[in-house]
């Protein structure tokens, strides 16, 4: 089947006067990893809030597995979700913020079950023993019983990660999810999500990391004042890009 499992087509988004969003487009495939990189403001938060329905687009459409995100069609007009809805279709989604949003009166154990055990209704028990598995695969087992006071700011993002994945999405957003952290913990999380890359998640990552980028990515697209100027494999977008102002944008960033 040759549908992508994320569309998003001619989507726009507008504050007050000020355009965020201009006709942005893309496709992400099952098993897919897209990276989006540009500079500040150039409009890629924005898109991930976008997909994860945290910001209602002005304009445009949002598919995931074939599905209108936010929005019905009936007798040919589209109706929007009502907000129980919404939250039903965010649950296939799962984000990783800059900033780790871990409950801080909650142990890491239980910030990864509150989902599962509250959202989904499902037992206690089998909610520790998947949260306990995914603890190790991003290797935080041992810090189940601390709270996010007593980590670093790479075994907070690990845990958020470990957070999302316990929803068992089918997408997984990232919203730079090193640029909190201090230069020695920027590995151990992109650590993290190269295994999840390299198992098959389907990821769309804003980034400034541009040796994950080349290393990992599928495709990387290069927004620029709400705009997709260039998308492409790393080896040509990075390597020879088409476009001035990838070319402009990367020799900065790279100097």
């Amino acid at each position: 089947m040759n549908r992508p499992l994320l569309a998003i087509r001619n989507v726009r988004k507008t504050f007050g006067s000020y355009v965020a969003l201009d006709g942005v487009s893309l496709d992400v495939m099952a098993g897919e990893v897209v990276c989006l990189i540009g500079a500040s403001g150039s409009g890629k938060t924005t898109l991930l809030r976008c997909v994860n329905q945290l910001a209602r687009i002005d304009g445009g459409g949002i598919w995931l597995d074939g599905a209108l995100l936010g929005m019905r069609e009936r007798a040919g007009t589209l109706h929007r979700l009502s907000e129980a809805e919404i939250a039903r279709q965010r649950l296939k989604t799962g984000m990783v913020f800059q900033r780790f949003n871990l409950f801080p009166h909650k142990t890491v154990l239980e910030n990864i079950i509150e989902g599962p055990v509250q959202v989904q209704k499902r037992a206690p028990a089998e909610a520790r023993e998947q949260a306990m598995a995914l603890l190790a695969r991003v290797g935080m087992a041992e810090k189940a019983a601390s709270y996010p006071a007593q980590l670093s700011g790479g075994q907070q993002q690990r845990a958020a990660i470990a957070r999302a994945l316990a929803m068992a999405p089918m997408l997984m957003l990232f919203d730079e999810p090193t640029s909190a952290l201090d230069p020695e913990l920027v590995g151990e999380v992109l650590a993290v999500m190269r295994e999840l890359a390299a198992s098959g998640m389907t990821m769309l990552v804003v980034t400034h990391e541009l040796g994950f980028a080349r290393e990992v990515a599928d495709h990387i697209v290069y927004m620029d004042r709400g705009t997709v100027v260039e998308a492409g494999p790393p080896s040509q977008l990075l390597l020879a890009p088409r476009e001035a102002r990838t070319r402009a944008f990367l020799s900065a960033v790279i100097a």
